[in-house]
């Protein structure tokens, strides 16, 4: 079990709530700059966002000056967090077609707690230089895809603006 420090909490409350906050940033500074950062628009892929780039840098400034390998469970936890806040909202929207933002919260909120929670059941007992370049190879490859998605949206379901009313309902099955 991961030890659980007042450190440790403070900087998961700090990170989910610079995630809640770029929720609206776009919204308050239209611009190319916080598109990079903060989601455009209601998308599935566009609320990625919202957990990787606060957990990134709460992970590299938790992680600073530790020893060879600290960093190699938070870097494999967040494209894994990424890819559990895409399932869980795929199944929340589009498979049952809810949209109560409170399951939203508890979403995000459940996500960005257990990229916290794992990395301490992750920590590798010394280096393994292969799983740290796994995860680095990981964590560059999810940030250039944010940026290039951002600019240049695949047309799929996961890119689609769901702030709709009953959007679900006009998927084409």
């Amino acid at each position: 079990m991961p030890k659980l420090s007042k450190g440790l909490l403070i900087a998961f409350v700090v990170t989910a709530a610079a995630g809640a906050g770029l929720h609206f940033l776009y919204d308050l500074l239209p611009n190319p700059v916080t598109a990079l950062f903060s989601p455009v628009n209601e998308s599935l892929w566009e609320h990625v966002k919202i957990i990787f780039w606060p957990y990134l840098a709460a992970f590299l400034v938790l992680t600073r000056g530790g020893e060879p390998g600290t960093r190699t469970p938070w870097m494999l936890t967040a494209p894994l967090l990424c890819a559990v806040m895409l399932a869980l909202g795929w199944i929340y929207y589009i498979t049952l077609g809810g949209e109560a933002m409170w399951v939203d919260i508890v979403i995000y909120v459940a996500v960005m707690a257990a990229g916290f929670l794992l990395p301490g059941v992750l920590h590798p007992t010394g280096e393994r230089a292969l799983w740290g370049d796994l995860g680095l190879v990981l964590v560059l490859v999810l940030a250039g895809l944010v940026v290039l998605f951002t600019f240049l949206p695949p047309d799929h379901l996961l890119f689609q603006d769901l702030s709709g009313a009953r959007t679900w309902a006009t998927i084409p099955c």
